[in-house]
């Protein structure tokens, strides 16, 4: 049986924080879906056409990585994609206190997916996808907190 993660998210951008949690799951799985959706609370900032295409350059030979835009529930696209785990990372206690409810539903939506949940290392655990757009927006530079393969 192949192991299938789903690693949802926004991604807007992809940073080193997210990358590290792929690369610490690629041994645990057969395949990681990078599974980028809509979230109705954040304002994208990015195109779903441009947050592929820097996903896709990070892992371009790595063949257990796929990259998918969804829409509606993760639990749904991971039953479409014969996915059994839904991978999340964890920064702090907030995201965790966040992460839980939100695995809780899912299970209770369908029971036969986990959520796996790693944590970031401290040295990177700071590190956001707002914090980044907010300084991208003010000019800044964040090279240091996105793949080196992205360039913004």
């Amino acid at each position: 049986m192949t192991k299938i993660a789903i690693f949802p998210g926004s991604f807007s951008p992809f940073s080193i924080g997210h990358q590290s949690i792929i690369d610490r799951a690629l041994p645990m799985f057969d395949k990681i879906i990078i599974a980028i959706g809509i979230n109705s609370d954040k304002n994208q900032y990015f195109s779903i056409e441009e947050r592929i295409q820097w996903i896709e350059d990070v892992y371009i030979n790595n063949p257990k990585i796929n990259v998918k835009f969804y829409e509606g529930l993760t639990v749904d696209f991971c039953s479409k994609e014969k996915a059994k785990y839904i991978l999340r990372g964890l920064r702090d206690s907030h995201d965790f206190k966040f992460e839980k409810n939100i695995a809780q539903m899912n299970k209770e939506l369908n029971n036969t997916i986990e959520t796996i949940f790693l944590i970031a290392p401290a040295e990177i655990s700071h590190i956001s996808s707002t914090i980044i757009r907010d300084i991208i927006k003010n000019g800044g530079d964040v090279s240091k907190f996105i793949p080196k393969q992205i360039k913004i």
